[in-house]
């Protein structure tokens, strides 16, 4: 049996859906990477809101997603840029998902990072303003027992005048910081507000400061998460990092070949594609445990397609797909995000996501996928 999908030119298109997930080894720890899946949230789909209203979330489903990625032996990334932070969730509901997941993560054993930012600054803020905000919420991760991962700020893009003030700024949180921290550099593509970043939009320039304040700390940054979807610059930063300080891929588009590494280093991993991806991300890096690289390889390679379809421009709404195939996948029963954001892409692009993850046999029950796809493509009034 096929289904009719929409195509972007208006047309559809007949897809045969395959009938068996994709067989899977048993769960066990990942040895040689570090992983983490940056985790989407759950919304109410029966709250009353609307996309002005705080986030309404569906706690037992985005514990119970939680739970999924951890018996798989990935890490969770919580309240980042996957969370919907600064697009739909606020401080109030990230504080509140933090000290949840940090609680869920001590129950079961998970490894858990949770994000910390100034969004509770809601416009304009000084410097001073700024370092308070970060303190603020440095302070509820760390007493939730999670590593904490120092988020780019829209405030301070805005308000730093150079180089010296991210220097200043981010040297006073590390000293401060009573554990190791993660760093995230978050490209423009994912955030247009963080443009400039670290000092400057020359992004040599830019990488300077970044090192300047790693090199000032060592020993209180556990690694960077670098985001900008740029793979040789990924990897001439992560040879430059004092040793011991990780690297964290958050690059969407070459995490196999940057996971993967080289005879000079590797990268591990904090990804929002690893949501989606979980049980066969974690399968790949199981197999890279053994040493066999090409195996690697050979799993996480076809992934990339989806993943660069998730996370076209505008990049930033690639939770509207993440989401969407969380649904499919079964791990929630309907298709509503926090703020609305289910409308941020088209059918088409919806009906892709459908077609690639399904060739990939991500969703562990085929023919629920394809049900639910169905009702979606009914609701737009596309025949079958």
């Amino acid at each position: 049996m096929t289904i009719r999908l929409p195509a972007p030119d208006g047309t559809t298109r007949a897809y045969a859906p395959r009938t068996e997930p994709l067989a899977l080894s048993a769960t066990g720890p990942l040895t040689s990477r570090t992983v983490f899946s940056a985790a989407h949230v759950v919304a109410d789909p029966y709250a009353d809101t609307t996309p002005d209203s705080p986030a309404a979330v569906d706690w037992d489903a985005t514990l119970a997603f939680r739970r999924h990625l951890w018996s798989h032996g990935l890490g969770v990334a919580e309240a980042m840029d996957t969370a919907q932070r600064g697009m739909g969730l606020d401080w109030a509901g990230a504080a509140e998902l933090i000290r949840r997941s940090a609680a869920e993560a001590r129950s079961v054993g998970g490894r858990i990072a949770c994000g910390v930012g100034t969004d509770q600054l809601t416009g304009p803020a000084t410097l001073a303003e700024i370092r308070t905000a970060y303190e603020e919420q440095l302070a509820v991760v760390e007493e939730s027992g999670a590593r904490a991962v120092l988020m780019a700020s829209r405030a301070l893009a805005a308000a730093a005048k150079g180089p010296e003030d991210y220097l200043d700024l981010y040297g006073h949180l590390l000293r401060q910081a009573g554990d190791p921290v993660i760093l995230h550099w978050l490209g423009p593509m994912f955030d247009p507000a963080l443009d400039g970043y670290w000092g400057s939009p020359d992004l040599d320039a830019a990488t300077e400061t970044f090192l300047d304040v790693i090199a000032a700390h060592p020993d209180k940054v556990d690694g960077i998460k670098v985001s900008l979807l740029d793979a040789r610059r990924e990897v001439a930063l992560r040879r430059r990092l004092p040793v011991g300080v990780r690297c964290y891929t958050g690059d969407d588009f070459h995490y196999p070949e940057l996971i993967a590494g080289d005879e000079q280093g590797f990268s591990h991993a904090l990804l929002g594609v690893f949501d989606p991806l979980g049980p066969l991300a974690a399968e790949a890096v199981r197999t890279l445990d053994t040493g066999d690289t090409e195996g690697f390889r050979e799993i996480l390679d076809p992934t990339v397609a989806l993943s660069r379809h998730l996370f076209q421009p505008p990049t930033r709404f690639y939770k509207t797909g993440v989401v969407f195939l969380a649904w499919l996948a079964g791990h929630q029963d309907h298709f509503t995000m926090v703020g609305g954001l289910q409308s941020a892409r088209s059918l088409p692009h919806l009906a892709r996501a459908y077609e690639l993850a399904d060739g990939l046999g991500l969703f562990p029950d085929p023919a629920r996928a394809e049900s639910r796809m169905r009702s979606l493509l009914t609701v737009y009034g596309v025949p079958q």
